[in-house]
Parts: C-alpha cells; structure tokens; sequence
C-alpha cells in the first residue's frame, strides 16, 4: 500500500460503534471484506455495486466506505462525487487494481479519504480504515468544540436584560448580514471581546476564523510582525516565513483589542489594509490579498486622542462604520444580579466536586449597592472567590470582599432602583432592615423610624399576612 498519509494519533478505535459499507460488485471478494472487517470487530454491511452503495450510504450511519474503482453500474470516480455531494458524507478509501499515480491523484481530489492498490494484506486495510476512524472521530470533536463555542456566543446566551443591553443586541442582530468595521468602546471590563464575539457568529463569516489580539500586550517593535507576518531572512531571527494575524483570520474576523495603544505607524499601514484589503509580509515585494473583518475595540476617547493628534482621524473613520458603545454595569444595575447567578451557576460547576449555591438576600443588596467600577470582569472575580471560599450552599454577605461589603450602605437607593422595588416594597424592606438592626426591638425602632409602636405593630402585621 502507498503511504500517503501519517498516523495523527496511535490511540485505540473504537471499532464496534463504528458502521463500515463495502462496495464491491465481485461476490467473493465483497464477502471476503466483509467477513474480515467484521471480525476485526467492525460493524459491515455490503452492496453489490455503485449505485447501491451509494442509495445504502444516503440513507446515513455510515463512518467509513470501502469501494472498488472499477464497477459496471458506476465507477468509484462517480460514487465519490456523488456521496461528497451530500451533508456529512462518510470517509471513503478507493480499492483499485489500477494503481497509478494519476488515479490516485484523481479518487483524492475528488474526496477520497485514501487508497489502497490490489494486491493488498488485509492489515493494510484495517489499519486504512482505523485512520479514517480516528479522523472522522477528530472532525466530529472538532464540530462539537465549534457548536459549543458558538452557542456560547448566542445573544440568547449573552446576559443583560437592561434596555441599553438590549439596544446592543439588537444592532449586534442588525449587523448579521453586514461585513462592515465595528468600534467598540466602554470601559474595560465591560465585555467588547464577548460582543466582538457575538457579531462574528451572527455573521455570514461564522465559520470562518477569529482571531483576537490585545495591541496593548504586544511589544510595538513585535507587532508588525505579529500583524502582517514575515518572510525568511526579513531579519535576524527570521529562520523561516510566519504567517501573520490577518492572514490566519481570512475568511473572518480579527479583534483589535486597544486600538487605541496603535503607534502611528502602524496606524498608517493598518489604514492601508482597510483601503485595499491586502497586506505585504515584511521582507516581502508582493502584496497579498486578504479577506477579513475588523472589530476594533477601545476603553479610550478616540475623538479626544484624534483632537491631540495620538490617532489618525481617516483610520477612526475607517474603523467607526458601526459604532457599538457598552455602557458601565454601574449605568444598568438592573443586569447585576442575573450576571452574577450566571457566574455563580459557571464557577459552581466547575468546583470540584460541582457544587449549586445561591446568593443570599443580604450578599444580593450588596452586590446591587456596589459601584463596580471594574465592571462585569470584576463582578465575575468576586463571585468565583466567593464560591472558592464558601462553606455552605449560600452565599451570604459576609463572603464578599470587604471593600464589596462596605458599599452595601452606601447606595440602598440604588440597589432598590435596580431591583424595581415598588414604594411599599422599599418601605418595607426598609422597615425591616431597621428592626434587624435594632435586635428586633420594636420601640427603639419605631423611634428611629419615626413611627408610633402601634403603626409599626401594624405594618408588622400586614407583612406577616402578606407571607403566608
């Protein structure tokens, strides 16, 4: 047999889930393979010719199919292309007398997985169709990893259920059918890459790739390199060509995160890739085309930086086609408490052993009276330590941080805007705290509420019935 592709990997297959179809018009020998696949611990059935096999494998469930090249229903060249025309087709291996070069060239092209000339051990076949096995398990991995990144980047998925969220997602919606430039801006940690994200798999590039780098953590004198790519021999270390960050994203989308840190430079020639969609490699003489959508993002004011001239005016205008501004999760407190039973359900699940925990009404005042001022990033670092830290199944204030904790006071009218609390429900709630903090004394606590005892026994006594 011709070796024409290396082993990826040498882990056992799992031979008995996998379905194998042989297509071969000779009785004896379709028989033969069949009987010694299936005692290789195989699942086979067989089918006396192309046309067969081909209606056999349309119907499904099949992972590997063995075919001859010549049949006089229809050749293998015709079965190929008719199963790779189909959704999920089976990896294929050619069995041919015929061995020459141009035929195999030929079955390849066309989708064959591989080839096998006659004569040929029967090892040689097993050990054909265990590869194909292994691909095709990688490929339905690699599938899954790609649903599951996506579905994480739903906006179904994306928490923020506040009006100004919700204008986010809804543009983000609108945007589907566009390959414009985006900016994004707001502070850090209020989730542009999540957002950047988000546009990417709603887009018609979904499949393609996104690549995301952080300007700011690249050396300036390495991000040429890191961007545009380099040719052997450009410079000193440059043993061999890299393939830079816009040609690994062709086809789909690089985020670039701190695009206001860009030297001007860089500035000039990132401008040039927007207006001609190419690049040129350092040490290279030729331009190379490119097929990419940019998604900038910054925590600065570019008009204010274009007004000091730190940033080119053309290439803000570039880049600012669509303009998504996140606003601070201090400005939408109402998505506070659903970001953080999000993290806690993430972070629980990941404890070991998994674990399911809830906030308690005093960890979720204080929450709602914290300014976050490093946004969602933030709130998500609060919520794993408390999960890291409690002993219990609640989390209860006291597991918060202490400069968390110490806002709890600070801003209850602000907590009870985003809670959407009624006036009854805020006096309440109010009435409550005090007798709390008051050790449950009624007297000290009507006086410190300005209330008669009688009016507050009776306020008591409206909140019980309310309860039952």
């Amino acid at each position: 047999m011709d070796a024409h592709r290396t082993d990826a990997s040498r882990e056992p297959v799992d031979r008995d889930r996998a379905q194998v179809l042989v297509v071969e018009d000779d009785d004896a020998m379709r028989e033969l393979l069949v009987e010694e696949l299936a005692d290789a611990g195989y699942r086979v059935i067989g089918a006396a010719g192309g046309r067969e096999g081909v209606a056999r494998a349309k119907q499904g469930d099949i992972d590997v199919v063995v075919t001859d090249l010549r049949m006089p229903d229809l050749d293998g060249f015709d079965l190929i292309r008719d199963l790779r025309a189909g959704q999920r087709p089976p990896h294929i291996v050619m069995i041919t007398a015929f061995g020459s070069i141009e035929t195999a060239i030929r079955a390849v092209k066309l989708g064959a997985y591989d080839y096998i000339t006659k004569p040929f051990e029967i090892e040689e076949l097993i050990l054909v169709v265990d590869k194909a096995i292994r691909e095709r398990g990688l490929e339905r991995e690699v599938e899954r990893l790609r649903r599951e990144v996506k579905g994480q980047y739903e906006l179904d998925n994306v928490i923020g259920t506040s009006e100004a969220m919700q204008e986010v997602f809804s543009l983000v919606h609108r945007l589907g059918g566009s390959t414009a430039s985006v900016l994004i801006t707001g502070e850090s940690g209020t989730g542009k890459e999540l957002i950047a994200r988000a546009i990417h798999y709603h887009s018609p590039r979904a499949e393609g790739p996104f690549v995301a780098v952080n300007l700011a953590a690249v050396p300036e004198t390495l991000l040429e390199a890191e961007l545009f790519g380099y040719k052997r021999g450009a410079f000193t270390d440059a043993r061999a060509d890299k393939q830079g960050l816009f040609a690994e994203a062709d086809g789909g989308t690089i985020f670039l995160d701190e695009i206001g840190e860009l030297a001007a430079p860089l500035q000039a020639k990132l401008l040039r890739v927007l207006q001609e969609r190419e690049i040129r490699p350092i040490g290279s003489t030729r331009q190379q085309k490119i097929d990419v959508r940019v998604v900038a993002a910054t925590n600065k004011d570019l008009e204010e930086r274009m007004r000091a001239g730190l940033f080119r005016e053309d290439l803000f205008y570039r880049l600012n086609v669509i303009h998504i501004a996140l606003p601070p999760l201090r400005a939408r407190p109402e998505d506070i408490l659903p970001l953080a039973e999000h993290f806690l359900r993430k972070h629980a699940a990941r404890a070991t052993p998994p674990r399911v925990l809830r906030l308690a009404p005093d960890a979720q005042r204080a929450l709602l009276a914290f300014p976050w001022p490093g946004n969602v990033r933030e709130l998500e670092n609060v919520i794993e330590r408390c999960v890291a830290l409690a002993s219990g199944e609640e989390i209860r204030a006291d597991d918060l941080p202490q400069h968390v904790r110490e806002r709890r006071d600070t801003d209850f009218l602000a907590g009870a805007v985003a809670r959407r609390l009624t006036l009854a429900e805020l006096e309440r709630e109010y009435i409550l705290r005090v007798l709390d903090d008051e050790g449950g004394n009624k007297t000290r606590a009507a006086a410190r509420l300005g209330l008669d005892r009688k009016t507050l026994y009776r306020k008591l006594e409206d909140y019980k019935r309310g309860d039952r």
